[in-house]
């Protein structure tokens, strides 16, 4: 006999047989027990998880006499005849290379004849995406109504390119992809089935190489199997998947986080003049880039990653001494290069340049750049710190002199009302102080004339208008309605919610420090009543201002 590939050899024959995909499998049960089969079915999900597999399973079971626990039997005439490939009741068309209107119209003429050996004449469409509009269209009729011995299952990888006329005529069911525990289960059954001895880590780099997929696992091990002697190993996993020596990775990630970039670079031609592509060494660096964070994240990072405890203690030892912001950074970075690789004309440029970038991060603006550079500072800080000669002691007779308080910061109003972007700044112009800042000492004034309390409010909005981080305060208030009683600047709203924003402690405390500086040492803030007016608060400012004085409103 032929020899097989593991993917083949070891395809699974029952429902139990599948790895993982519960909600589809117990569907499919609960119908073939309750005898409630549909007409078509469409399998969507990536590759080698199973699609048709369990359509094959799905096909045989329903045409079976004694199906067990659902599944064929395989015991009974109808498996008997099944299993035989010249037999026509179970028919698998291959829509990439039959994907013509006339394969379509052909198939819809054959449906209408019944079985032979079974109850169901079910036809698997694989790839059906690759159909053409054409096709679709002449097959859409049939797969409405079809006859009531037929039942089709369409598979595809690619869901979003089947018609939403097709779609809609079919019971939807979405594979998805097996988790790492599982496919290192399911790889150990098939090795020992086979008879391979195994090391646990190689099965480990097996399955994250599979990346979620059952039949890309298989043939990675089928080639392991093949490469290795009596056991595989992590060592032959990784010949086989070409990846270039886990010591040499380790020793150019190091040296980009600790920000060597001459040995860094020159690790990379070395690694690259034995003949490994660019982009087989970034996957490896991403992929080591990776254990890194599962280790300084994760609370359990050696049974995840599952690495030979050499190649563990240095991811580990790595992680710890650099910083997550780093890696973060790095990684972006290799990722993105891996991307520009597929448009690049010299790959090995595009690497070397993002491998400079990653370990001088003193010439990346990126946030990240700067936010690992400021924490390098402060392990250094730290460090000198906790030194024992960090800084000496004074001697027991002298007292430290006390330094003098930074005088206040000041508010300076242009008074001109122009604001010129490109003007230089003047020499007297202060910072505003902001809300967390020590609030500037009150000065005593003299009382504001009448034309300074007409320009008192307009000054004081300017000065807000200059404070960029108090943008929020500045249009709560420009519609305030103001006037002045005496020396006192009354503020005024008439909505609650301004109020209490304008009340609050902080902005309270924001806003007389404002109003000190343009020259009013009093004010108050109230609550417009309801029907209140400007009219009315002027004539109220006016009788205040001028008491005994008769004011006619004409």
């Amino acid at each position: 006999m032929a020899y097989l590939a593991f993917y083949r050899l070891f395809r699974p024959a029952t429902f139990d047989g599948v790895v993982r995909q519960e909600h589809i499998v117990r569907t499919l049960k609960n119908q073939i027990a309750a005898n409630k089969i549909g007409h078509a079915y469409l399998f969507c999900g990536p590759r080698g998880t199973g699609k048709t597999s369990l359509a094959r399973i799905f096909a045989r079971a329903i045409n079976c006499e004694h199906p067990v626990n659902g599944s064929p039997c395989g015991e009974c005439e109808t498996c008997k005849q099944l299993a035989n490939g010249s037999n026509l009741d179970i028919m698998e068309i291959d829509a990439a290379s039959n994907n013509g209107v006339d394969e379509m119209r052909d198939l819809r003429e054959k449906v209408q004849y019944p079985p032979v050996a079974g109850k169901y004449k079910v036809y698997i469409i694989d790839e059906v995406h690759m159909l053409s509009p054409s096709a679709f269209n002449a097959v859409l009729k049939t797969l409405e109504e079809p006859p009531a011995h037929a039942v089709f299952i369409l598979a595809t990888t690619e869901p979003q390119k089947i018609p939403a006329t097709i779609g809609s005529r079919c019971m939807r069911f979405d594979f998805k992809l097996i988790p790492l525990h599982d496919l290192e289960e399911y790889l150990k059954v098939i090795l020992r089935k086979a008879g391979k001895d195994f090391e646990d880590e190689a099965v480990t780099a097996i399955a994250r190489a599979g990346a979620g997929s059952v039949r890309d696992s298989l043939s990675i091990a089928d080639m392991c199997a093949s490469y290795s002697g009596d056991k595989i190993t992590y060592a032959d996993v990784n010949a086989v998947l070409g990846s270039a020596d886990f010591a040499k990775i380790c020793s150019i990630v190091r040296a980009i986080l600790t920000e060597d970039a001459p040995l860094a670079l020159s690790l990379v031609e070395e690694v690259l003049s034995t003949g490994k592509s660019v982009g087989v060494l970034i996957r490896d660096m991403l992929n080591f880039l990776n254990s890194c964070a599962v280790a300084a994240i994760c609370k359990n990072p050696r049974e995840i990653l599952n690495l030979p405890e050499e190649n563990f203690e240095a991811v580990d030892s790595l992680a710890k001494a650099c910083d997550g912001h780093k890696i973060l950074r790095v990684t972006e970075i290799l990722a993105k290069a891996e991307t520009d690789l597929r448009f690049a004309l010299s790959g090995r440029i595009t690497l070397e340049t993002a491998v400079l970038k990653c370990a001088m991060p003193e010439s990346d603006y990126d946030i990240d750049a700067l936010i690992g550079k400021i924490s390098m500072l402060e392990k250094k800080i730290e460090a000198m710190q906790h030194s024992p000669a960090a800084a000496p002691r004074p001697a027991a007779d002298v007292k430290p002199a006390e330094s003098e308080p930074a005088p206040p910061p000041r508010i300076v109003v242009d008074e001109s009302g122009e604001d010129d972007p490109f003007a230089k700044p003047k020499a007297e112009k202060a910072v505003q102080p902001t809300l967390w800042e020590e609030a500037p000492a009150a000065v005593e004034k003299a009382a504001l004339g009448e034309s300074e309390k007409k320009s008192a409010f307009g000054r004081f909005i300017r000065a807000l208008r200059t404070t960029h981080k108090n943008a929020v305060l500045f249009t709560l208030c420009m519609d305030l309605d103001n006037h002045f009683e005496g020396d006192t600047l009354v503020l005024e709203t008439p909505t609650e919610a301004v109020y209490k924003a304008l009340m609050r402690e902080d902005n309270s405390a924001f806003i007389s420090d404002v109003l000190l500086q343009t020259g009013v040492e009093k004010y108050e803030i109230r609550l417009k009543k309801a029907g209140e007016n400007k009219l009315d608060s002027a004539l109220k400012a006016l009788k205040d201002n001028f008491d005994g004085t008769d004011i006619d409103i004409k």
